[in-house]
């Protein structure tokens, strides 16, 4: 029983609209199917059988009149004149008839079996040797007998009327049925639509339509999307404020450090710049929520780009080489680049020399960047893509070690691309991996 609904679960369809064509079309071909076996089986069936016996038993009684003629001559005139009050073409001394029936012929079933029931002398029935027309090989003290009668004595003509009217209804009625339910599902669509750019940081126009439900829906939609923009702005207002406002007093401390000759004023002077770094990544992570709209960007140059930039810095960065060129993507250059950059940061932060990777697939890109550090363990990895986590391991245990905003500035970026920022353990240099994943 598992298999059976595992198996109509793959095979069912996956959209809204397939799902709910399928509730539309499933109960109306079922209940036409039936209608349709109790119309053939009750109408057709029953009425062809009534039909073939209302011929079948006066042709019974005039076999029987014949049989007991006392000349051939008798017998003749017996059959000619029952024939001629039944509309029926009897002939005497005729060729033995061959049996046929076609298959699909559903009343043809009925009509041999009602006249094997009613004519013992019956020997064969033909029901397609010719068209429109039945005869009957029937075995008598005179001879063989053969019977010939049109089918409409037998059956119904044109039975299949009502299944070609019902078949041409339900599909009318189906369409505009389905037009129908098309208007109150494009309300839907328009809402997932709406909530996937928004996701992926892009401001798709959506006004509430179709039903009461739906409505509340979008508007819920809509005031949701206004609160988390709100949130968003306040929080850029507030690190860039509070960053603004820390510069000033820094740059004082910076002035006077520079004044001062002695070891405590170098040590100072590097926590000023320490502080200043960090005051970087706050206008950094704020900055996200003001990004520029996607352009086709070439990820292989991008990654050159970025590695070249941090080669320049004195990082030891390398490439792996061959990387797919000639693919352009839909990309936020000015953000994944700054998040590149961080993730270049934190390994030769953390390790020796890191290396920048590129894999281009039919549907995703994946950048990588590894390095040679001592890693996070997976059980802190979630939390380490938190903002403003700083972890206990060996990785935050240097002056540089940061403010924990490295990894969430990427996965912040991967998000606003609909994609995803994965954590892992680099094969080749040891360290920690970590793949931006953008979907294509």
């Amino acid at each position: 029983m598992n298999g059976v609904l595992e198996w109509l679960h793959r095979r069912m369809p996956r959209g809204l609209y397939g799902r709910a064509a399928l509730i539309l079309l499933l109960p109306v071909i079922l209940l036409q199917t039936l209608i349709g076996y109790v119309f053939i089986q009750r109408f057709y069936e029953d009425v062809s059988r009534q039909m073939t016996q209302n011929v079948a038993r006066p042709l019974a009684e005039a076999v029987r009149r014949v049989d007991r003629a006392g000349t051939e001559e008798a017998a003749r005139r017996i059959l000619a004149d029952r024939a001629e009050a039944l509309g029926v073409v009897a002939t005497l001394g005729a060729d033995p008839v061959t049996p046929h029936r076609d298959l699909i012929d559903i009343s043809g079933r009925a009509i041999v079996r009602e006249f094997e029931e009613e004519l013992p002398a019956l020997a064969a029935v033909d029901l397609e040797s010719q068209r429109n027309l039945v005869r009957l090989g029937l075995d008598t003290r005179w001879g063989p007998v053969m019977l010939a009668m049109p089918r409409r004595y037998l059956s119904p003509r044109n039975p299949h009327q009502l299944l070609v009217i019902m078949g041409f209804a339900t599909a009318v009625l189906t369409a505009v049925s389905y037009l129908f339910l098309k208007n109150q599902l494009r309300p839907v669509r328009r809402l997932a639509e709406a909530a996937e750019g928004f996701g992926r940081g892009r401001m798709v126009p959506f006004r509430p339509a179709g039903a009461t439900e739906m409505r509340q829906a979008g508007q819920a939609f809509l005031d949701m999307r206004a609160r988390i923009e709100r949130a968003g702005q306040q929080r850029t207002l507030m690190l860039s404020g509070v960053s603004h406002d820390l510069r000033t007093p820094l740059t004082r401390m910076r002035l006077a450090l520079s004044m001062m000759d002695d070891a405590e004023a170098e040590e100072m002077l590097g926590d000023v710049a320490q502080m200043e770094g960090m005051i970087d990544a706050f206008l950094d992570y704020a900055r996200l929520e003001a990004v520029e709209a996607p352009r086709p960007v070439d990820p292989a140059a991008l990654v050159r780009e970025v590695a070249e930039g941090a080669r320049r810095a004195g990082q030891a960065v390398e490439v792996a080489e061959p990387l797919p060129d000639g693919t352009t993507a839909p990309l936020r250059r000015d953000v994944l680049t700054r998040a590149l950059s961080n993730l270049v940061g934190n390994a030769v932060r953390y390790g020796t020399r890191a290396r920048i990777g590129l894999t281009s697939g039919r549907r995703a890109i994946v950048i990588s960047v590894e390095d040679d550090g001592p890693g996070i363990s997976p059980s802190q990895r979630e939390a380490a893509m938190r903002p403003f986590e700083r972890l206990d391991a060996a990785r935050s245990q240097s002056r540089g070690a940061g403010v924990g905003l490295g990894l969430a500035v990427a996965g912040d970026v991967a998000r606003l691309h609909g994609g995803t920022l994965r954590l892992g353990e680099s094969e080749a240099l040891g360290g920690l991996k970590a793949e931006i994943v953008l979907p294509l």
